[in-house]
């Protein structure tokens, strides 16, 4: 408990302020790619079951939740409220967009997926540790003294 405390600690005091608005565009790549998975759902399906996966109910039901977990966690994230939490729920998602869905298909392939899922990736780490900043919901003066 107290390693959470000392890296959230550590994110609030840390924070330039440059770093909200990479954190809100995240949001909105997230939310972006939640509506085009919603908006093509038989697509979105189809390239989960070529991902693997076992039974087709299953894939429904996953196709769904990776859908609301990219929307409502985007919103999340653009707003400044629960960053780490949605960040902790979208990283497995991503990792498994990762190493089931885009891995297995060309590289470099035109228009791969794989490069910005791994940008996604790397940026909800960062967050992860870093936390919402002064642009957010969250954000308290009195708690945290931020740095430009």
């Amino acid at each position: 408990m107290k390693t959470i405390s000392k890296i959230q600690e550590w994110g609030n005091t840390h924070h330039p302020a440059w770093f909200d608005f990479f954190r809100i565009a995240l949001g909105l790549v997230l939310m972006f790619k939640g509506i085009q998975f919603a908006l093509n759902l038989d697509a979105f399906s189809e390239m989960m079951a070529v991902s693997k996966l076992p039974a087709s109910f299953a894939i429904s039901l996953v196709a769904h939740l990776v859908i609301l977990t990219h929307i409502i966690g985007g919103l999340m994230i653009v707003l400044g409220t629960g960053t780490r939490l949605a960040c902790l729920v979208l990283i497995p998602i991503l990792l498994v967009a990762i190493f089931y869905v885009n891995l297995p298909e060309n590289v470099v392939k035109p228009y791969s997926e794989l490069w910005l899922s791994v940008s996604v990736l790397v940026a909800l780490v960062f967050f992860m540790v870093e936390g919402d900043g002064r642009i957010s919901v969250d954000y308290e003066k009195s708690d945290t003294k931020m740095t430009k």
